[in-house]
């Protein structure tokens, strides 16, 4: 009975992170009509930061453990401060988002490759089906997309942060909560140093605020302690496969709250995802 709890606990987990996570990226689409992509960056993180610091304030503890604050450290700039600004600079190089949907859509398949050497053949074809299905949801947005060499490196980089990032954060032992505030400043510091060559500016209202308290609250602090929640509990490369649902319940949240009707190709591709996730993850 014990058991069954915790298996419905973990399940609920999953589904608010993918639900939540979705939504990031309508509240993003709508925060960016007011500001250009670094302010919008700089603030958000400044904001997630300083909830972290109330809690690292409540719990009186500030640091990660000793030994450990090198690899923390190394973790939070690839995975914070490398990955979001990797993100933006390739989507102003032109990539357009579903084609950088596709390229990180490779990640779990790396991450396969990289943790699984005996990884089995049913496995692969089935994170290789949701591949294509995440492509045929995307499909408008990767047949305008812009191959340029710039964005397509920055959209690499992007990919290899994220995989790397996340690799390194499956060797934590600690809870999340102890490392995100390092992670965290860490990440505002790089985003810093990038942002003067990039554009800046907001107009303030209430456009800008309350999608920016989303991603920086809701996102930047809930949502990411449960995804190293999931990663610390879980196997590596299920958890990194629900990005594969997370342009699928964007695209119902979006036809649900905008009237938005996905095409026959998205219905078709949503299909392929769920189809590839049961043959990798059974």
């Amino acid at each position: 009975m014990q058991s069954e709890g915790l298996a419905w606990r973990r399940h609920g987990a999953t589904l608010l992170f993918v639900l939540l996570w979705s939504g990031g990226a309508l509240a993003a689409k709508w925060g960016l009509a007011h500001a250009s992509a670094f302010a919008f960056l700089v603030i958000r993180l400044g904001v997630a930061l300083a909830a972290l610091t109330l809690i690292a304030l409540t719990r009186c503890r500030w640091w990660p453990a000793a030994h450990t604050r090198w690899q923390v450290a190394g973790t939070g700039v690839l995975l914070i401060g490398g990955y979001q600004a990797a993100y933006l600079l390739a989507l102003s190089h032109g990539i357009t988002p579903g084609a950088l949907a596709t390229v990180l859509g490779v990640q779990p398949i790396l991450t396969l490759v990289a943790l699984e050497r005996a990884h089995s053949a049913r496995r692969l074809a089935g994170l290789a089906v949701a591949l294509a299905g995440l492509a045929l949801v995307v499909a408008q947005s990767l047949m305008s997309a812009r191959l340029s060499a710039a964005g397509s490196l920055w959209a690499l980089a992007a990919l290899a942060c994220m995989t790397l990032g996340t690799l390194a954060q499956k060797g934590s032992r600690q809870t999340p909560l102890d490392v995100l505030p390092l992670q965290y400043a860490l990440g505002l510091a790089l985003a810093l140093l990038v942002a003067p060559t990039q554009p800046w500016h907001i107009d303030a209202s209430l456009g800008f605020w309350l999608p920016l308290l989303y991603m920086a609250l809701v996102i930047s602090v809930g949502a990411t302690l449960l995804l190293y929640r999931m990663i610390a509990t879980g196997n590596l490369v299920t958890v990194t496969s629900l990005f594969y649902l997370v342009p699928v319940v964007t695209a119902l949240l979006d036809w649900g709250i905008f009237g938005h009707r996905p095409t026959a190709l998205a219905v078709a591709g949503t299909a392929a995802i769920l189809l590839g996730l049961r043959l990798a993850l059974r």
